[in-house]
């Protein structure tokens, strides 16, 4: 048996495919701070034998929020003579440009913790200033001194020789083997000076909080007889051993939401949908990628705390590339000083949550308004739902305000919503040079199917897909990924004229270290897949295009084909191409998977009945087209394979409901997936 828990912000989720193929899932309340018994308690909850779980995968956000609650530990920096201030000075390119009191991100190491030595290296890795070990004795001395809890080690050029940082990695073990320690070439071997140095301080800021987590949850699955191999998701959305993740845990900054959207790609593969939009919303955020013939984008240009006002801070790891906004079920609907009304950023949270909640919450959010309209039914909550308090609440915060009736407002906060997802679907499709009629949208989490036909509608997007267990679809996207490992290793050359044998060389001192890693792993050669890409760009330029390398030896007419091949994909990514220009290549990346077994989706058994057993109930919906309609309910769970369901229409399911509308078909498909398809005006 194959199961992946995914911790929430609310719930712990569970899926597990037993070896018929047989797909269960679970959810049980998150147990901060002790997440590890939330894990535990899904398990039970799921009922399963757990001497019977073979492979064990877990989701996490504990890295996320240790960086964004500012809950790692003491870290010190030892860096080249010279650059201590590298992350105080951080980059020019402020986002709010006419801001006077603009201040920069505050470094999370304060400059009495970081530290110099003297070394130096060229930028061809050679050595200039042999490395003064005395001085790191006495830095090690200070740190002791000042309580340090983990240090982190970045030099000059050092992703072009590691020499020097792993003479320092060295001594800090033989003189203080207990303490926390990264080096930067352990983490990233890409250049750009502040970006790898911050890196390299960030996991070493959450590496004990990792290491004491992943402890604690191996501790507890060992008492509970779980003899099981274990697994975490990483940012790349593959996944990782145990071990590997306590070393370099900024890996896992994304470690929960990108496994929905390798499944997403997973699941288009098998139904043959090639071109796919995966789209999650939450109770807090809504997330959308896109993936283009099966291929999700991978990129190192990752940053925590971004947004319009603040330029983040980044992190040179390979993450999946996700939009992300604050609009999910939870979003607080409210009026701003110019008399508009908004939805989100905030959120009521898990609590006192929605209005509907009857825990507190007095303001009006998304998933009240779904309520009030007819969208969701009072019986699927887990509380009592009081539907006067939530009329009140939109009456009193929205509707008033425009003199419109609660419905009104209700279904105002509800285009509002729309119209914020929308624009995240945009900057992942059209915004990128990608036709989303090209696409098919796979829409999960709570909220997904609730508000993606509505959006497929606007996009132009002709089919919506909505996967089995959509609730818990980035717990089963975990149960698909293999193991996978990023090497990225910066080689500025000018293409024209590269020496092909040096560059052949470098491809396989990667996949030798890629091999290396997985024999440590346990995974055999044979199993292990290579993909390479070329990050690049014309000489002069500063942002690169990632671009697909085919496999075996390169030669003079492969590096044409690239050389082509890249002229598009900048033309497609910047509108223009400059087919005379030189080309450069900028960094190698190669992706290693470990090949893993996958389960067999399960088959829909079918008893012949008809579509209105399935029927629960015709109730009052109020639509953005035609006002109150009597609208068909049907129970997601009596639904067979063939069924055909004219919209509009209504599926619910304990935990996801999904709503589509008139000149749209909903079919079941042979695996138990809800196809909407939008009539072509």
């Amino acid at each position: 048996m194959r199961i992946a828990t995914d911790i929430g912000g609310t719930f712990t989720d569970l899926v597990y495919v037993d070896k018929n193929g047989k797909v269960g899932v679970a959810k049980s309340h998150t147990t901060p701070p002790n997440f590890e018994q939330g894990v535990v308690d899904v398990i039970e909850k799921s009922g399963i034998d757990q001497k019977d779980i073979e492979t064990f995968i877990h989701g996490t956000t504990v890295i996320i929020n240790a960086l964004t609650e500012r809950k790692g530990v003491k870290t010190g920096l030892i860096t080249t003579q010279g650059f201590r201030d590298v992350l105080e000075i951080a980059r020019g390119n402020r986002p709010d440009l006419f801001n006077v009191r603009y201040k920069k991100p505050v470094p999370f190491v304060e400059r009495y913790l970081r530290q110099e030595v003297e070394e130096r290296l060229n930028q061809k890795g050679e050595i200039v200033t042999p490395l003064n070990k005395e001085k790191i004795k006495e830095l090690i001395a200070y740190f002791k001194k000042e309580q340090v809890e983990a240090i982190a080690v970045s030099y000059l050029h050092a992703y072009k020789n590691p020499l020097h940082e792993l003479e320092t990695i060295q001594l800090i073990q033989e003189l203080w083997p207990e303490i926390a320690v990264t080096a930067s070439h352990e983490v990233t071997k890409e250049w750009r000076e502040y970006e790898r140095t911050n890196t390299t301080v960030l996991n070493s800021y959450v590496q004990p909080i990792a290491s004491t987590y992943i402890d604690k949850l191996s501790t507890k699955l060992s008492e509970n007889e779980a003899d099981s191999f274990n697994y975490i998701m990483q940012s790349n959305g593959g996944t990782t051993t145990f071990e590997q993740a306590k070393k370099t845990p900024i890996n896992m900054v994304e470690s929960g939401p990108v496994a929905g959207i390798y499944g997403a790609a997973y699941l288009g593969e098998i139904i043959g949908e090639k071109n796919v939009i995966a789209f999650d919303i939450g109770g807090t955020t809504a997330k959308c990628s896109l993936i283009s013939n099966g291929e999700v984008k991978v990129s190192t240009d990752y940053y925590i705390e971004k947004d319009d006002l603040n330029a983040g801070y980044p992190i040179k790891a390979p993450v999946v590339d996700i939009v992300e906004i604050g609009n999910g079920g939870g979003s607080i609907a409210w009026i701003d000083e110019g008399g508009s009304l908004k939805v989100g950023p905030h959120s009521a949270g898990a609590v006192p949550g929605p209005v509907a909640y009857g825990q507190g919450g007095t303001e009006p959010t998304t998933t009240d308004a779904n309520l009030l309209t007819g969208r969701l039914s009072p019986e699927n909550f887990d509380y009592k739902v009081d539907l006067a308090s939530v009329k009140s609440a939109i009456e009193e915060k929205v509707s008033k305000v425009y003199g419109l009736d609660a419905e009104e407002g209700a279904l105002g906060i509800i285009r509002i919503a729309n119209a914020n997802m929308l624009n995240a679907l945009k900057l992942i499709s059209v915004r990128k040079g990608y036709d989303p009629r090209d696409f098919s949208l796979v829409a999960f989490g709570g909220g997904g199917s609730m508000h993606a036909p509505a959006l497929a509608r606007d996009l132009g997007v002709k089919k919506v897909i909505v996967p089995v267990a959509s609730s818990v679809f980035s717990a089963w996207g975990m149960l698909m990924t293999d193991l996978r490992h990023d090497y990225i290793q910066t080689y500025i050359n000018r293409l024209q004229d590269v020496d092909l044998t040096e560059l052949n060389n470098e491809w396989n001192k990667l996949e030798n270290q890629a091999r290396n890693q997985y024999a440590e792993e346990n995974v055999k050669e044979e199993e292990i897949i290579f993909n390479r890409f070329v990050d690049m760009r014309y000489a002069g330029q500063e942002h690169t295009v990632k671009v697909p390398l085919a496999g075996g030896e390169i030669t003079k007419q492969s590096v044409e084909e690239l050389i082509a091949l890249f002229h598009d994909m900048h033309e497609q990514s910047f509108t223009f191409k400059l087919v005379e220009a030189q080309t450069e290549i900028v960094n190698l990346h190669l992706t290693a998977f470990g090949n893993v077994q996958k389960p067999e989706l399960q088959k829909l058994e079918s008893t012949g009945r008809e579509l209105e057993s399935a029927l629960k109930e015709t109730r009052q919906v109020f639509y953005e087209d035609g006002g109150w309609i009597q609208t068909p309910v049907y129970h997601r769970d009596l639904l067979e394979a063939g069924m055909s369901v004219e919209g509009p229409a209504i599926i619910e399911e304990p935990t996801a409901t999904t709503v589509f509308y008139e000149g749209q078909t909903l079919t079941v498909d042979t695996y138990g997936n809800l196809l909407i398809e939008t009539e072509v005006q």
